[in-house]
């Protein structure tokens, strides 16, 4: 068992490293096909989930460790793919988007009421004030879960089952929309969605980063990796004591607005245009997969597997209605699988599943994740209170 916390990541790291690798190492038909089902991806969030259930490393030894490097790395990485964008373009992606990222909303509010009303006598008393705090992370963040949590008064010990439900259950629906997002050809088709727009916002931008043919030099690859983690770093300072002076967003949201308005700013100057933005982002990417992927522990599956079912039939229920919509409305997978997990993932996600599709696409994922933030508290509140009902 690996107790060292510069193991634990180093392991992650190499980890990841063999398993992006696999394609290009296994080429033939059948490894073509099992690919596209599994991308790499998908192959690190599901072989680390195993490795972290049979204890391959110590969770509590290297907490100190993951804690201490995932949140700088993911905000490195937005700051290394929003060099890339361009927003001029990005603002045409259009109202869908809202209307996306809205429905999520509700479907989530709809799926914690009916599933709490299917199992609320197996999962004891009060359960729904725990599950309140946990439908407001999965409309915002975990700066509302805490703020229903001290309004409800939630006690730790049912709260731990609401946490084993967002650690598994949240986990897993980001693996399936990693592997969904792959599929987007099919569904749109199915949809008859108009998705002209964000692949030209995307082809543009590709067109783009072809016509710069320097060549990938480390240089480039060196000041982008740092320049990344000091912005990372200063904005998480910034972040903290912007939010000891206005408490209405919690730091780390604010840490998130200020590596998105850097990275944004930085795009429109020349050191937008250096090349290498893309390879050092999607190694970044990778990493903070790995990392997500390392802490879920299925072995918790056994103690609270009516609160689990429970959050499988939320998730069912929100994908259900996100699914008619989709195809009531003509719209995109890209829109859908980004909306939803806005709403349930939030900034640590969010711009990750954006940025599989796109990395121009980034701020996408971040503006509807903040979206969450305004409507999560009051939303979970409302969803609690019509829970309490059954109760």
């Amino acid at each position: 068992m690996i107790k060292d916390g510069f193991m634990y990541i180093a392991a992650l790291i190499f980890i990841a490293g063999i398993l992006v690798c696999l394609p290009r190492i296994f080429k033939g038909r059948v490894a073509r096909k099992f690919f596209d089902f599994a991308p790499p991806i998908v192959l690190i969030y599901l072989g680390l989930m195993v490795l972290c259930t049979i204890r391959l490393w110590d969770l509590e030894t290297t907490a100190a460790a993951y804690t201490s490097v995932k949140n700088p790395i993911l905000y490195g990485m937005l700051f290394v793919m929003l060099l890339r964008c361009d927003l001029k373009k990005i603002i045409k992606l259009g109202p869908k988007m809202l209307i996306g990222f809205f429905t999520a909303t509700f479907s989530i509010g709809l799926g914690f009421v009916l599933s709490y009303a299917i199992f609320h006598n197996a999962m004891g008393e009060e359960s729904w004030k725990a599950l309140g705090a946990l439908c407001g992370s999965w409309m915002g963040g975990g700066g509302n879960m805490l703020a229903i949590q001290a309004a409800l008064d939630v006690d730790e010990a049912t709260m731990a089952y609401a946490l084993v439900l967002d650690s598994i259950c949240a986990t897993i629906y980001v693996m399936f929309l990693l592997w969904a997002i792959g599929h987007h050809e099919r569904f749109n088709r199915w949809t008859k969605a108009d998705t002209s727009i964000i692949d030209s916002v995307g082809a543009s931008l590709e067109e783009e980063a072809r016509a710069n043919t320097k060549p990938l030099v480390w240089q480039n690859i060196l000041i982008l990796l740092g320049a990344g983690l000091l912005v990372s770093a200063i904005s998480h300072e910034l972040g903290v004591i912007i939010n000891s002076r206005l408490g209405f967003f919690d730091k780390t949201t604010w840490t998130v607005l200020i590596v998105t308005a850097l990275g944004v700013l930085f795009a429109l100057t020349p050191f937008g245009k250096l090349k290498g933005t893309e390879e050092v982002s999607n190694a970044m990417l990778y990493i903070v997969i790995a990392l997500i992927a390392s802490r879920a522990d299925l072995s918790s599956i056994g103690k609270a597997h009516v609160w689990l079912v429970a959050g499988l039939v939320i998730l069912l229920i929100h994908v259900l209605i996100m699914v008619i919509l989709a195809k009531l409305l003509k719209i995109d997978l890209f829109t859908c699988c980004v909306a939803s997990l806005a709403n349930i993932g939030g900034t640590a996600t969010a711009p990750v599943l954006a940025g599989t599709y796109s990395s121009a696409l980034v701020p996408v994922g971040i503006i509807m994740a903040l979206l969450g933030y305004v409507v999560g508290t009051g939303g979970g509140l409302v969803v609690a209170q019509l829970m309490s009902y059954f109760g």
